[in-house]
């Protein structure tokens, strides 16, 4: 048998060596469940965070489409066909609150599923005219009265979050959708994770916002049929793949992930966000984990093996004195606690003695006011060193069993008790501490000082009264008012200030174009009189050679009248100044009109010019819808050196799209946007008739008033082809054609006609007086409107008076109206004027007098002037 001390060396040996191997392994399993604890609840701190960051993202645009939803131009334009002008003004309209609002894109859609306006309706991706009937958040919005989607944009291919509120009519039905777009891409960013994972998946476990881009759309669930099915109706995620993620998750929520491939283990913790079937993911490295359970199990271990030293230690140096020094210690623990009872009952007396003899309470001198008690006789029975430095009272006034009345005294003799008797003021002062109730007042001292006075009754009787020194906080608020005073008269000079400056401006705007009109008026004329010279030269000639000059010189002046018209757009068209008159018009006849004219320049060119005939009525300005296409057109002829070009038409929904096809060089991408600056032209046009550069930005200008869409398609060395779309409409009567030009031929119409011209221009003047000489007109007088009034007399009037419009202090009208009274008759009438007035269009029409722009060509006068004599 082994003796008892060597068992009992064995069995402690046994017990520290167990002892190590299990304090070990229970601190790694400590540490580790600890770290997880502290990981897990780090973790679902930074969830929660990051979803209120992106549910308060949300909901600060949640508002935008119920708000617009109440719109009544909103719910009028969804509840019956949209024009051209609701229809811009509308997108106008959605495109200013996306740019207050900061979204992505806001857009109107139809009780249909069509976009009926979109403020993304400037670029080539517009939403506008798409069809979104089988959108998720489209059909919740119809049925439920709102929705919300994310997914992939099916126009601009962008992904974002769509919110979507229904507009409803007088009867509460459904008629329309208002979505806002919101890119949550840009969320994702401000991830600061440098080696977590920040991950959001929808219902169906399909990842669309990662702080890694390997993660986005990939499948933390295996997909269902039916899930399949719903994800290609809506198309939800378009065309992206979506990737399996491959790895395995433990019950302690440790994962190990293989595909993407993220070596280690990693702590997967999820929280669901509020009000949406998503789920915010975050992946944590769990190796500060590990490092942490073994940290806590080399301390345990570490701390086993100092424990079984001290033991040893302990039970070398104290086993003889053990019982000795056990006995001494529970005396000395004996002693300690009778002297530190002893020393407490005495600290109690001598505070329980100092403050009956003095008052000072040690429980107030912390405040920061000054606080006074009196009991229910009205005498003082504690207060606060504050209370006496803010009232500055000798010692020897305020003690215990002092009246509170002698204290009354003592300040109304310092005149703080207000003015009127002192003996009405310390009695009303009296009286409300005798009746308990509450009080609160401010009171301001002789020295500036403000004090906020608040009293309270006791539940035994008797008052506490504070006093809070507010001079401070009072200044403060004196000096913000004054502040707020100075910023607002500051406002409103700025505002009187603004409102001087629009004023000036909209007087320069009309001074601009009153210059503008003036400026064109007057250069017009000299080219007016000079084509008619021209003409009247060019019948005079006998040879082919000097016809050609004339020809050349003809050519050169018609380029300057389009280079002066093309600046009196642009002018008119950024002023706000040009008028339109939108109407249905037949298509047909305005193509044909063009394919004639620009078919002479392409045979010109050796060009072969095809127009496809249409019978659709569209609605637009005919004549700036005439001069847009024509623009395409001589762009089409002028950069086309060889080949063909087309003009057609195709449908596209309720709209009509015009195209111009050509084979010209055709215009790299980079460049597609410039050609519609102005002055810009490409520099591979063949010919000297490249232009300035002003055509295309008319086009663009003219587009944007009428509400018609420009688009452009080009490859370099195929060719282009540029497009307008316009409102197609029901076939009307079709209103009658304008007399085409006569050729030189046939005057007999004209040949003996009393004609008179009435111009202030004596060029002018004496131009068409060669030019109707020449037709065999008879032409009494030539001259300006002083000369016409002394030489109107009674039955001497003409057959047809050509009249200018403005002429100096004279109105072409009024000087009519005089003229017709001195004849006693009322001749035909043709304006020819440089006017761009479209009133003045529309009176004549009215009148039945005709209408000439200046520069005139003496074709087009001469068939006017036919026209007339035939008609009257």
């Amino acid at each position: 048998m082994r003796s008892p001390p060597r068992a009992r060396r064995l069995l402690s040996t046994a017990i520290a060596v167990g002892g190590l191997v299990a304090t070990t392994v229970l601190g790694y399993q400590l540490g580790g469940h600890t770290a997880l604890r502290q990981q897990t609840a780090l973790a679902q701190q930074q969830l929660q965070l990051q979803a209120q960051a992106l549910d308060q993202r949300i909901e600060r645009y949640r508002a935008l489409p119920q708000l617009l939803a109440l719109d009544p131009d909103l719910r009028a334009a969804v509840a019956a066909p949209v024009d051209a002008p609701t229809r811009d003004r509308l997108n106008r309209r959605l495109e200013e609150a996306n740019r207050t609002a900061q979204a992505s894109t806001l857009t109107l859609i139809g009780a249909d599923g069509t976009a009926i306006a979109a403020s993304n309706w400037r670029t080539l991706g517009s939403n506008v005219g798409e069809r979104y009937a089988f959108r998720p958040y489209v059909q919740q919005a119809l049925r439920e009265g709102s929705g919300r989607f994310y997914g992939i944009g099916v126009t601009t291919g962008v992904p974002g979050y769509f919110l979507s509120e229904a507009l409803r009519d007088a009867d509460g039905r459904a008629v329309g959708v208002i979505v806002i777009k919101l890119e949550l891409t840009q969320y994702e960013e401000r991830w600061p994770y440098a080696r977590n994972v920040m991950l959001a998946s929808d219902r169906y476990g399909i990842v669309f916002l990662a702080s890694r881009p390997e993660w986005r759309y990939r499948l933390l669930t295996p997909l269902t049929t039916s899930a399949r099915e719903e994800l290609e109706a809506t198309r939800q995620y378009g065309t992206q793949p979506l990737r399996p993620f491959v790895g395995t998750i433990g019950a302690d929520a440790l994962a190990r992930i293989d595909n993407p491939a993220m070596p280690g283990r990693w702590l997967w913790q999820r929280t669901p966000l509020a009000d949406t079937d998503w789920t915010l993911h975050l992946l944590q490295d769990a190796t500060p984990i590990a490092i942490a359970a073994w940290q806590w199990a080399g301390i345990a271990g570490v701390s086993w093996i100092a424990l079984v030293f001290v033991v040893l230690f302990a039970q070398q140096r104290l086993r003889l004195g053990a019982l000795r020094r056990r006995s001494r210690e529970e005396l000395e623990t004996l002693v300690r606690q009778h002297a530190q009872e002893l020393r407490t009952a005495k600290d109690g007396l001598v505070a329980a003695a100092q403050e009956a003899d003095t008052g000072l309470s040690r429980r107030l001198a912390h405040l920061p006011q000054g606080v006074v008690i009196i009991d229910a006789r009205l005498r003082i029975v504690a207060w606060n060193a504050r209370y006496i430095e803010l009232f500055r009272f000798p010692p020897d006034l305020v003690r215990v069993g002092t009246p509170i009345e002698d204290v009354f005294r003592y300040n109304a003799r310092r005149g703080l008790l207000g003015p009127g008797p002192v003996e009405e003021a310390i009695e009303r002062r009296l009286d409300h501490l005798r009746s308990g109730k509450p009080h609160a007042r401010e009171s301001e001292k002789s020295d500036g000082t403000v004090l906020e006075i608040r009293g309270n009754p006791l539940p035994d009787g008797g008052f506490v009264t504070s006093y809070a020194d507010i001079t401070a906080y009072k200044n403060t608020a004196r000096e913000l008012r004054t502040l707020a005073d100075a910023l607002e008269q500051r406002i409103a000079e700025r505002t009187a200030d603004l409102e001087q400056a629009r004023r000036e401006a909209e007087a320069a705007n009309r001074q601009k174009g009153r210059f503008a009109a003036a400026a064109v008026h007057d250069l017009l004329q000299p080219l007016n009189a000079a084509r008619m010279f021209v003409s009247a030269l060019r019948a005079r000639l006998p040879g082919a050679e000097a016809r050609n000059i004339v020809d050349s010189i003809e050519s050169a002046l018609s380029a300057q009248d389009g280079i002066l018209t093309s600046l009196l757009d642009v002018s008119r068209l950024e002023s706000g100044t040009l008028q339109t008159d939108v109407r249905d018009v037949p298509l047909g006849p305005v193509l044909e009109a063009l394919a004639r004219e620009a078919g002479v320049l392409a045979q010109a060119r050796g060009l072969q010019l095809d127009a496809v005939p249409t019978r659709a009525w569209v609605r637009s300005d005919p004549m700036l819808l005439r001069r847009l296409v024509q623009n395409f057109l001589s762009n089409a002829v002028r950069y086309t050196a060889h080949g063909r070009i087309l003009l057609g038409c195709r449908r596209e929904g309720a709209s009509l799209r015009i195209e111009v096809h050509d084979t010209g060089p055709g215009i790299a991408p980079n460049r597609q946007r410039e050609i519609f600056e102005e002055f810009r032209r490409l520099d591979d046009g063949g010919g000297d008739d490249r232009g300035v550069g002003l055509g295309l930005s008319i086009v663009e200008r003219i587009a944007r008033l009428l509400g018609h869409r420009i688009d452009l398609r080009s490859q370099p060395g195929v060719g282009s082809v540029f497009s307008v779309t316009v409102p197609r409409v029901a076939p009307g009567d079709a209103a009658p054609l304008p007399a085409p030009e006569t050729a030189d031929t046939d005057d007999a119409p004209l040949r003996g006609r009393r004609v008179w011209c009435i111009d202030d221009d004596p060029h002018v003047c004496a131009a068409t007086r060669l030019l109707l000489a020449r037709w065999e007109c008879e032409v009494p007088l030539a001259d300006g409107p002083e000369a016409a009034l002394a030489a109107a007399a009674p039955g001497q009037a003409p057959e047809l008076v050509l009249l200018d419009v403005r002429m100096g202090a004279y109105d072409g009208p009024t000087l009519l109206t005089s003229l017709c009274e001195r004849w006693q008759a009322t001749p035909l009438v043709l304006l020819v004027t440089a006017e761009p007035d479209p009133d003045l269009r529309a009176r004549a029409r009215e009148a039945g007098w005709g209408y000439l722009a200046k520069p005139v060509r003496p074709p087009a006068l001469r068939a006017a002037m036919t026209q007339l004599l035939l008609r009257g």
